[in-house]
């Protein structure tokens, strides 16, 4: 029997997050959802008008044997602008947000953390506005949300956003990445 932990980052869209995560070592499911609101059930619609408080996420089953939490976030602040409020490229509002949901207080501690190291390392740039929240409720999206990168690689926005994200990812994280068969 494995192992099983659960991280939880919302960093701008979940195709692009849910995408790089599935290509992790000792990532078990990536599942795109809401988190962080108060209307039960949202729907895409719902937390697309951003006035629901909730942001698209990703929830990530992970076995901690395999790979490290820290290396979880070592990925998400890497694949993403962590010093953007509200922003992810072309994509604009508080669902887009960077956040960390946290599952259990050691998670919040190491967030807390990583983020302290790169506001600290980067003392001339742009701070990291990524929040550490405690995950209250997370709703799956939509079905047609899941797994959107590997069932639609010729969208305009997987070959123009989701690809060049990818790319990047593989370069910086080689060695924390799933080998192809």
């Amino acid at each position: 029997m494995t192992n099983q932990a659960v991280a939880v980052f919302g960093g701008g869209c979940f195709w692009c997050t849910e995408a790089v995560f599935k290509m992790m070592k000792g990532v078990n499911g990536v599942m795109p959802g809401y988190a962080g609101g108060t209307v039960p059930n949202p729907t895409y619609e719902q937390v697309s008008s951003g006035n629901t408080g909730y942001v698209e996420v990703v929830k990530i089953d992970y076995d901690p044997s395999q790979v490290k939490y820290h290396d979880l976030l070592l990925v998400f602040f890497g694949s993403h602008d962590p010093t953007t409020l509200n922003r992810q490229g072309n994509d604009v509002g508080t669902q887009y947000r960077s956040v960390i949901f946290y599952t259990f207080p050691e998670q919040k501690k190491e967030a807390e953390e990583m983020i302290k190291e790169i506001n600290e390392s980067n003392s001339a740039g742009a701070k990291a506005v990524t929040t550490v929240e405690s995950l209250t409720n997370f709703y799956p999206a939509e079905d047609y949300h899941q797994n959107y990168f590997a069932t639609h690689p010729s969208n305009p926005y997987c070959q123009l956003v989701i690809n060049p994200k990818l790319e990047k990812v593989q370069k910086q994280f080689a060695n924390l990445l799933k080998t192809l068969e």
